[in-house]
C-alpha cells in the first residue's frame, strides 16, 4: 500500500486537530508545512515533528521543493481557488477546509481545476463524522423509526453577543463575517442534514444580527422541505435557552445541539447531555441508544481523514467530494438568497454550470 505524503498549508488554530490525525493514520507522513506566520508554523512543526528545512512561507515554493502527494488546506475560503488550483496543477490530490469557497462560481472553478488535472479533492466536512451523527444515521439506517416524516435541529450557543472588542476570542475573523452563521456553521448542518436525510427539494429561511459586535447573521430559522417530509433548523449563536454550564471567563463556543426526528415507528431524540434514545411508536417507553455522547471533534478528524486516505487507496468516492459539496454550498447560499427575497429557494434542482 502507497506511503502518502502530505504538505499541509495554514498552521492557525484548527490545524492542530489536522496534524493530531495524520499523525495517527498508518501510512501517512506530513513532510511540509506552508504559512504566512514563520512563528506559529514552527511551533506546529516542533509539535508535529516536522523538520525545520520542511518549512515553506510560500506555497509556490513547497509545491516546487517538497516531497508531497497530498495538499491539506486549513485556510480562510478566500484563498482556496489559488492554493487548489496550484495543488491541481502539480498533480497534488487536495483535502480542502470547509466552507469550500466564497462563491459557487470559485467552488465549481475549484471542481473543474482538479477533474482536469486529474486529482482527487475533497472538502473537509468534519461535522458529519461526529459521534452523535454516525449514530443517528445508523439507527435510521437500520430503520428504527421507520420513514422519516420530520426533523427538527436546534443549535444553540451564546457567542457572539460576548465578542466585544478588544475580547480574545479562537478565530478573531469571525467579527468580519458579512455571513456568519449559515455560511461558516450552516455548510457543516447542511451537510449533516444531506448525510442522514438526503437532499432536500427546497428551503425558505429569515435571520437575524443580534450582537453588535459582528457585521454578519448570528440567528436563523431555515425550513427544509422535499417530498413527504420537511424540518426545520433553528440556529443561533445569540441565545441564552439552553446554557447547561458556566461559560466561564474565557470567550469561545459552547455549541449545544438537539435533534428530534419523528418517524412512522418511532422518533429519535438527541438532547444538549449527548443522550440519543428512540421512544416507541405508541409512546409508552423510551429506549436509550447512548446515554452519552460528544462533539469529539478530534476524533471526527481521524475518522475523516482516513477514509480520505482509504479512498485514495482503494478508488472509492469521497464521501464529502468537491461536486458533492457545490449543492451543501448551494444550500448555505440558498439561505441568504430566501431571507432577501422573502421566498423559497429550489436546491434540488441545482446544476453545475
Amino acid at each position: 500500500m502507497k506511503a502518502w505524503k502530505v504538505g499541509l498549508v495554514g498552521t492557525g488554530y484548527w490545524s492542530e486537530k489536522h496534524l493530531r490525525a495524520w499523525s495517527r493514520i498508518p501510512g501517512v507522513e506530513v513532510t511540509a508545512l506552508c504559512n504566512r506566520s514563520r512563528e506559529k508554523m514552527e511551533r506546529r512543526a516542533a509539535e508535529f515533528g516536522v523538520p525545520a528545512d520542511a518549512l515553506y512561507t510560500s506555497f509556490d515554493e513547497m509545491l516546487a521543493s517538497a516531497d508531497i502527494d497530498i495538499v491539506d488546506i486549513v485556510t480562510g475560503p478566500e484563498t482556496h481557488l489559488a492554493y487548489a488550483s496550484k495543488a491541481a496543477a502539480a498533480g497534488k490530490h487536495i483535502m480542502c477546509q470547509k466552507p469550500f469557497a466564497p462563491s459557487l462560481e470559485e467552488a465549481e472553478a475549484i471542481v473543474v481545476a482538479a477533474e482536469e488535472a486529474g486529482v482527487r479533492l475533497m472538502v473537509t466536512e468534519n461535522w458529519r463524522w461526529l459521534q452523535p451523527f454516525r449514530t443517528i444515521k445508523r439507527v435510521l439506517d437500520e430503520g428504527r423509526i421507520g420513514t422519516v416524516r420530520m426533523a427538527r435541529y436546534v443549535h444553540t450557543d451564546y457567542y457572539t453577543p460576548r465578542m466585544a472588542p478588544g475580547v480574545a476570542i479562537p478565530q478573531p475573523f469571525f467579527r468580519e463575517m458579512p455571513k456568519l452563521l449559515f455560511y461558516e456553521m450552516g455548510v457543516h448542518w447542511f451537510d449533516t442534514w444531506r448525510f442522514l436525510f438526503g437532499t432536500p427539494d427546497r428551503l425558505y429561511a429569515e435571520v437575524q444580527r443580534i450582537s453588535p459586535f459582528i457585521e454578519g447573521e448570528d440567528s436563523g430559522i431555515v425550513v427544509l422541505g422535499a417530498k413527504g417530509f420537511f424540518g426545520l433548523l433553528d440556529a443561533s449563536w445569540a441565545t441564552r435557552q439552553k446554557l447547561d454550564r458556566p461559560l466561564g471567563e474565557a470567550v469561545g463556543p459552547v455549541h449545544l445541539e438537539q435533534l428530534v426526528i419523528d418517524g412512522e415507528r418511532g422518533t429519535l431524540k438527541y438532547d444538549t447531555s449527548g443522550r440519543i434514545a428512540v421512544v416507541s411508536a405508541d409512546g409508552s417507553g423510551e429506549e436509550t441508544i447512548l446515554e452519552t455522547s460528544e462533539l469529539d471533534h478530534e476524533e471526527s478528524h481521524f475518522r475523516l481523514q482516513s477514509h480520505f486516505i482509504d479512498c485514495l487507496n482503494t478508488g472509492e468516492q469521497f464521501q464529502t467530494s468537491g461536486a458533492d459539496n457545490l449543492i451543501t454550498l448551494r444550500m448555505a447560499f440558498g439561505v441568504y438568497e430566501s431571507a432577501a427575497s422573502r421566498m423559497p429557494v429550489a436546491i434540488k434542482t441545482f446544476h453545475r454550470k
